[in-house]
C-alpha cells in the first residue's frame, strides 16, 4: 500500500457522510501518476478497494470457553512480540492499543461489533485474514497487521494511524488528514500515545 505522503496528487472524492456512516474507499492511479481516492466504485475505472467499511455484526463471544476476567498482559507478551516483529512495529505500541481497546480481555465485544483483544470489526478481521476473532493469536496478528496498514497509509504518523484505528480511516481522510473532532477519538489518541510512551520508556530503561 502506498503512503499518503508519497502520493503525487490525491483527489478526495469522498461523499459527505455522518460519523457512523462510513464507506468503502477505492483507489485508482491515472496515467500521470496521480491517485484518486473515492467511496464510489466504478468497474471500468480500474478502482481497487483499499479500505473496507466497518459492518455491525451479530457476532457473540464464545460460550464460557475463555475466562470472563481479563488475562494478565504478560500472558500475551510472546504473541505481541511475534506480531510486532512481523509488522515492524514497536511491541509497546501494540500493548498500548490492546490496553485501551480491551484491557487485555479476549472476550471483549463492543456495541458496534468490534471483538477480541484488538477489537476487530468483522470486515476488518476478514480483510486481515482473521478467521476466529476470539483466538488471541489470530486477533493480535490481524490487529497488528491492520495497524501497520494504517501507519503506511498515513505516512507513519502514529497519531493519525491511531485515530484511523478508532474512528476509521475514512473519518481521517474526510477531515483533511487530521484527527477527527469526535470526542471519543480525541480522548483515544492521547490515551494510547501516553501508554505507548510510558511503556517504551520502561523498555529503554530496562535495556540500560
Amino acid at each position: 500500500m502506498s503512503n499518503v505522503g508519497r502520493f503525487a496528487a490525491v483527489v478526495l472524492l469522498l461523499t459527505a457522510c455522518t460519523y457512523n456512516a462510513l464507506a468503502d474507499v477505492y483507489s485508482a492511479t491515472a496515467e500521470d501518476g496521480s491517485i484518486t481516492l473515492t467511496n464510489i466504485y466504478k468497474a471500468d475505472a480500474g478502482y481497487v478497494r483499499i479500505i473496507r467499511e466497518p459492518k455491525v455484526s451479530a457476532v457473540k463471544p464464545p460460550a464460557a470457553t475463555l475466562s470472563a476476567k481479563p488475562v494478565n498482559s504478560d500472558s500475551y507478551n510472546a504473541l505481541i512480540s511475534a506480531a510486532a516483529t512481523e509488522n515492524q512495529l514497536p511491541e509497546a505500541l501494540i500493548h498500548a492499543v490492546i490496553s485501551a481497546e480491551s484491557n487485555y480481555d479476549p472476550r471483549a465485544l463492543s456495541k458496534q461489533g468490534a471483538a477480541g483483544l484488538m477489537q476487530l470489526m468483522p470486515g476488518t478481521a476478514s480483510d486481515m485474514g482473521v478467521v476466529d476473532v476470539w483466538d488471541p493469536a489470530a486477533n493480535i496478528r490481524g490487529g497488528t497487521r491492520y495497524l501497520k496498514s494504517l501507519m503506511e497509509l498515513f505516512n507513519n504518523d502514529i497519531s493519525l494511524a491511531l485515530a484511523a484505528y478508532n474512528a476509521g480511516p475514512n473519518a481521517v481522510l474526510r477531515n483533511g488528514g487530521v484527527i477527527p473532532p469526535y470526542p471519543e477519538t480525541q480522548r483515544y489518541v492521547p490515551t494510547v500515545l501516553e501508554r505507548y510512551q510510558r511503556l517504551q520508556a520502561s523498555v529503554t530503561r530496562g535495556a540500560m
